[in-house]
């Protein structure tokens, strides 16, 4: 989120949240096989061949999508409260995350953003693996990726200091006025 911050500011623009959640291979759950975006209907993008190849049941992908969903209802009630979500027809939005291992969890993001009818999509990120970026391309307008190292690795390992944000740091960049008025 830090990155989208950045942007954000730059651009004089608002700063909106797509809240997506990883659902991983059973025992490894960093490793993703899809993930799920909130949207109305939730976004659930899977990857079919590591479905097959790790002979993921249907039952585990229903139990990880519902934990998911309460996960993400939950953090939009913390983050967002009864604010309503930014407008995004008919304008420009640009998508970021802190760098695309997988692209999982980004594709699940520019699908439920694309549902929302944006002018232009730009999905700008300051590092990604290769194949990630190939496989995102038609997914948005327009691809910006910094460092696209091979292999990438861990995203963390190409930052000094990678925490994970907590709850309240979330809310506060989300209440900072940094924007114009939609």
């Amino acid at each position: 989120m830090p990155v989208g911050v950045e942007i954000a500011k730059a651009l004089n623009a608002p700063l909106g949240l797509v809240l997506v959640r990883k659902i991983g291979v059973p025992g490894n759950e960093e490793f993703a096989l899809g993930a799920i975006a909130e949207a109305d209907p939730p976004e659930l993008v899977l990857n079919d061949e590591l479905l097959a190849a790790f002979r993921v049941p249907r039952s585990y992908i229903e139990a990880e999508k519902a934990k998911a969903l309460k996960e993400i209802q939950r953090r939009h009630a913390l983050y967002l409260g009864s604010r309503p979500p930014l407008a995004l027809e008919g304008r420009l939005v640009v998508l970021t995350d802190d760098g695309i291992a997988t692209g999982a969890t980004v594709l699940a993001a520019l699908r439920a953003v694309r549902r929302q009818h944006p002018a232009r999509l730009i999905l700008a990120v300051p590092l990604a693996s290769r194949e990630a970026l190939n496989r995102l391309a038609h997914e948005a307008d327009e691809v910006i990726c910094l460092h696209k190292p091979e292999p990438l690795g861990s995203v963390g390992a190409y930052y000094l200091q990678f925490p994970q944000l907590q709850d309240q740091e979330v809310i506060a960049l989300l209440e900072t006025p940094n924007e114009q008025p939609p």
